[in-house]
């Protein structure tokens, strides 16, 4: 097995990195990866509908991202971004919110003073734990209503522009319902409520679940050796329909194909850890890489990822890390969009 981290690297040109979306979702590219035989395939996204089978059931991750980042003011006037790294909507609904965040700032507030948002929202630090903020918000009404109405996209740190009014939809999956994540489930992206009905309609289940994706997922890892890595552990609900329905389509040896790595994981998580997908919430921090026996998912959807990220070990735990490695180079070679806003991979 190969557990060194630079065995995870590769060159990627800056001007594939994605900087905005595709106008029409469906419209991306899409590489269709064989995993017995090798097979490249390359077509379109709207294409999916024709890899996909009748009786196949695609899992969807429907967690909503929260404009997580706040712009405000110490009391010296000095400029402080917030980004926040939990979010609970029950807890939200309230005038005092409290919650941990990253800072940035020309220099860090200390304990005990107020970043100021606007006239109706505030913030008092409590202390640092980790590199990380502990912040108590005062909001005149909900919390939620604030950052909604305040809040910025939390665009990632390799989308080197500002965010716009078109991200608050862009960077949002079609079926986006439970808000929490502060990083969207892109390989969701792709799907329009047109080419979700037209799988439907072929007779492809599809089943939701809920995993809020966190900063974490752009972490780098630091260690050499992998298996040494800590993941971020990540908020999941599985309904007891959902449950019932997958452990059903399992049992009767159908086809399950997993949108995104967040998806994944979660089912990988339950498998592992239940030998079943057991309904209720929990925490998520399976991490998956090279050697992980896969339990469940037999199919995945998702983007191209970051060199030496678990995001790319997991894909090559699914399907070899020379297989990935040798079409993220057809990828590169024939111009492919690469990460959040970028194309897709359909791996089975």
């Amino acid at each position: 097995m190969v557990y060194r981290l630079s065995d995870y690297d590769y060159d990627l040109p800056k001007e594939l990195i994605a900087q905005r979306p595709v106008p029409n979702r469906e419209k991306s590219r899409l590489l269709v990866l064989k995993r017995k035989t090798g097979e490249i395939i390359h077509t379109e996204f709207a294409e999916i509908v024709n890899f996909l089978a009748q009786n196949d059931v695609l899992v969807i991750n429907d967690t909503k991202v929260i404009p997580a980042r706040l712009f405000g003011k110490k009391e010296t006037g000095g400029k402080v971004e917030i980004l926040l790294l939990h979010f609970d909507p029950a807890l939200a609904s309230r005038e005092v919110f409290e919650t941990e965040a990253l800072v940035r700032a020309s220099r860090a507030p200390k304990p005990g003073q107020f970043i100021y948002f606007a006239d109706n929202l505030k913030a008092e630090v409590l202390g640092y734990n980790e590199g990380k903020i502990q912040l108590r918000f005062y909001s005149k009404g909900p919390f939620r209503d604030r950052l909604i109405e305040l809040g910025h996209v939390p665009l990632p740190p390799y989308i080197k522009r500002t965010d716009t009014p078109e991200d608050k939809e862009t960077y949002q999956t079609v079926y986006a319902q439970k808000e929490g994540a502060v990083a969207a489930p892109t390989a969701g992206l792709h799907f329009t409520k047109e080419l979700l009905k037209a799988l439907q309609e072929k007779g492809v289940e599809i089943v939701r679940l809920t995993l809020h994706v966190g900063y974490g997922t752009f972490i780098p890892v630091k260690v050499e050796d992998i298996r040494q890595h800590k993941m971020h552990g990540e908020y999941y609900e599985v309904s007891e329909e959902a449950a019932a329905r997958l452990n059903k389509a399992y049992k009767e040896g159908k086809r399950i194909v997993a949108v995104g790595t967040t998806s994944t994981r979660l089912l990988e998580n339950l498998m592992t850890r239940y030998g079943e997908i057991r309904p209720g919430r929990g925490i998520c921090e399976i991490f998956i890489y090279p050697g992980y026996q896969f339990k469940i998912v037999q199919g995945l959807i998702t983007n191209f990822h970051l060199p030496k990220s678990t995001l790319i070990m997991l894909v090559s735990a699914f399907a070899s890390r020379e297989l990935i490695l040798k079409a993220y180079q057809e990828a590169i070679k024939r111009r492919y969009r690469f990460y959040s806003y970028g194309d897709a991979m359909f791996i089975f």
